[in-house]
């Protein structure tokens, strides 16, 4: 309920700003540590990445209220966005986009978790939960990018808007394509910001949809095995769709005027 996210953002906000927040009973505040603030930063930008890869990989519409609350949290205090974009780009390099090259002297186990796999006992987790909390963290991603806290001032620009998800597309169709990953990460992206990106960008974002179809998705094709074709064809029937019906979609669980009423 719209009612409950403010609740949510406030105790976050008075908490961020010295208030004496109640928590399981007593009253904190960063004030009573003179670290106290910045270590509730970094927590709490550890939290949100945590949401992305844990509750939003799992149930999808959920990235747009955590992502809205985190949007305004950012505009009040930076300093817990920044400290959320290094975590994010730690846990999920693809969201820079970045795939890290293996270099020399680097253990095989150690360049896995560099490309965001977690390793636990020289166990690698198993592809598709490593794709399932990629998948969870670009999502949240797309979403902070197009939304803006309903209650802020909004005086000034978003504090990290759509001109860093145009940016993020173009750099990722500079990489060289990776099996599997490449067309999840392009497909949940466009799924969640694409029609936010076409209202912004018109007709510069469908020369970059018709790139995708005619050039890059060839790519993808050619480095994938017949064992990997899920994402992809899911991939082309959304970019084909939306190239014929010249419209993308809005995405499914994004908060409508009505959501704050609740």
């Amino acid at each position: 309920a719209g009612s409950k996210l403010r609740e949510v953002f406030d105790k976050i906000n008075n908490l961020l700003s010295g208030k004496p927040v109640q928590t399981e009973g007593q009253a904190v505040s960063v004030t009573q540590h003179p670290q106290g603030l910045e270590f509730v930063c970094y927590k709490l930008a550890e939290k949100f990445v945590r949401h992305g890869e844990g509750e939003v990989s799992f149930h999808h519409d959920s990235a747009f209220p955590i992502a809205v609350v985190l949007s305004g949290i950012w505009e009040l205090h930076p300093r817990v966005g920044d400290i959320f974009l290094a975590h994010l780009h730690k846990k999920c390099p693809y969201s820079v986009p970045f795939y890290p090259a293996r270099k020399e002297g680097t253990s095989m186990e150690e360049y896995q978790r560099m490309l965001g796999y977690e390793v636990h006992d020289s166990k690698v987790e198993e592809q598709d939960h490593f794709l399932k909390r990629m998948s969870g963290m670009i999502r949240l991603y797309a979403a902070i990018i197009q939304l803006r806290w309903p209650y802020g001032n909004k005086q000034g620009a978003h504090p990290h808007g759509l001109s860093y998800g145009w940016r993020w597309l173009a750099q990722m169709l500079n990489l060289e394509p990776l099996a599997d990953v490449t067309a999840m990460l392009l497909l949940d992206f466009l799924e969640v910001c694409g029609n936010a990106l076409m209202k912004q960008y018109g007709i510069q974002f469908w020369k970059t949809m018709f790139f995708i179809q005619k050039s890059y998705i060839p790519r993808i094709e050619a480095v994938t095995s017949s064992g990997q074709m899920g994402c992809l064809s899911r991939l082309k029937n959304f970019v084909q769709k939306c190239l014929q019906a010249e419209e993308i979609p809005l995405p499914k669980g994004i908060l409508t005027p009505s959501f704050w009423r609740t």
